[in-house]
């Protein structure tokens, strides 16, 4: 397994390098929307301790995370009115991993509403509105 890569997108957000629509954020992890939606409400869990993936991330950290995905995931559920919710984590290329930074999306969903591939950026005020909601559910 390669190491861990200090200058993806997620460490740069965590270093405030790149800007981000931050839903919620604790000592140890960051919620925060996905620039690239699959469904409105779409966004992701990353730790904020350096983790390439789920194969080399510390436990307190993977507990942590594990924490805040149930938290988000239940305000994402209300602010959506969602009829349920999907959640992605993928590991190493072969596995499906783009950005290698341990994070795990948070998709919500409606029975009517097939799962969109996302190929675009969503415009930063969409991202607003949706982060909004979230917060409020929270």
């Amino acid at each position: 397994m390669r190491e861990y890569d200090p200058e993806n997108v997620f460490a740069k957000i965590l270093r405030k390098e790149l800007p981000a629509h931050v839903v919620y954020e604790d000592e140890e992890t960051l919620a925060l929307m996905d620039i690239m939606p699959r469904a409105p409400g779409h966004c992701l869990i990353i730790p904020k301790s350096p983790a390439r993936n789920m194969l080399d991330v510390s436990e307190k950290s993977l507990v942590a995370v594990t924490k805040t995905l149930r938290t988000v995931s239940r305000a994402v559920m209300q602010a959506f009115e969602a009829d349920g919710i999907t959640i992605h984590q993928f590991n190493e290329v072969a596995g499906g991993q783009v950005v290698f930074h341990l994070h795990f999306h948070i998709i919500p969903r409606h029975m009517s509403e097939p799962l969109e591939q996302s190929v675009q950026m969503a415009d930063q005020e969409t991202l607003r509105i949706n982060a909004d909601k979230i917060r409020a559910a929270l």
